[in-house]
């Protein structure tokens, strides 16, 4: 394994890569030798990736919760990883979530989060090269807190999603994890953070001290992805200052 350029000769997909947690995967993948495909709906967000990034990132205008796109993802022969980060939360008390809220987080956060890594696995398995698939979770796959019963809910799925595939894939050489972070400070939580209870309920909940940055949940996908982790399967690698140790 070349350590300066961990991901060398791998072909890395992201979606969600256009903003926050999927655009630090999509640079920090790129500086670790890959060649990425950035998927995101904005197609300007894209071009601000390329413009910024350049290099060996490929952008991908589509819906991640379109079959079309699922169709694609198992046509194609070159991914050797898969960075399942698109997903969105609403902050709601239990009492008041609607229907809509329920529909669209679970529409996004677990069955098109299923529907792309089966895509992909099926793309893998095609190949028989192996391969790695990362879902973005989050320290609420792992904890419970208020106003968020729908997105832990959502979370907890893709905590047993890679355990599940994990065991099933292994026999092809497919690992599957997890990164679960704490709060992390992107465009769609800076409200919450500004908000002073949001930020305090946040430090008091993570030991360290610290608001993750997107560059941190990067890090760890990188790792994931590469060869160091060949023995790493089946876990999720906690992102989260210490937020679930307590």
């Amino acid at each position: 394994m070349n350590r300066a350029m961990p991901l060398k000769g791998l072909t890395v997909l992201v979606t969600g890569g256009g903003r926050g947690v999927g655009r630090a995967c999509v640079a920090s993948c790129a500086s670790a030798g890959a060649r990425v495909i950035a998927v995101a709906r904005t197609r300007a967000d894209l071009e601000s990736l390329r413009a910024e990034i350049g290099g060996e990132v490929e952008t991908h205008a589509a819906d991640v919760t379109d079959p079309q796109f699922y169709r694609d993802l198992e046509s194609r022969t070159d991914i050797d990883v898969l960075v399942n980060n698109a997903g969105t939360n609403r902050l709601q008390d239990l009492a008041d979530v609607d229907d809509e809220t329920l529909d669209l987080l679970i529409a996004l956060n677990v069955r098109s989060a299923f529907k792309v890594s089966q895509s992909v696995a099926k793309s893998m398995i095609g190949t028989r090269r192996g391969g790695s698939i990362i879902h973005i979770s989050s320290q609420m796959g792992h904890v419970g807190a208020p106003k968020r019963s729908v997105y832990c809910m959502t979370k907890h799925a893709i905590e047993g999603l890679t355990k599940a595939m994990a065991i099933e894939l292994a026999p092809y050489g497919i690992r599957i994890n997890a990164v679960a972070p704490t709060i992390v400070e992107t465009s769609m939580t800076a409200p919450f953070l500004k908000e002073a209870s949001y930020r305090k309920f946040a430090m008091d909940s993570i030991p360290l001290k610290r608001i993750a940055a997107p560059e941190d949940v990067a890090e760890a996908v990188v790792y994931l992805a590469s060869p160091a982790a060949r023995l790493v399967t089946g876990t999720s690698l906690k992102v989260d200052g210490g937020a679930t140790a307590q």
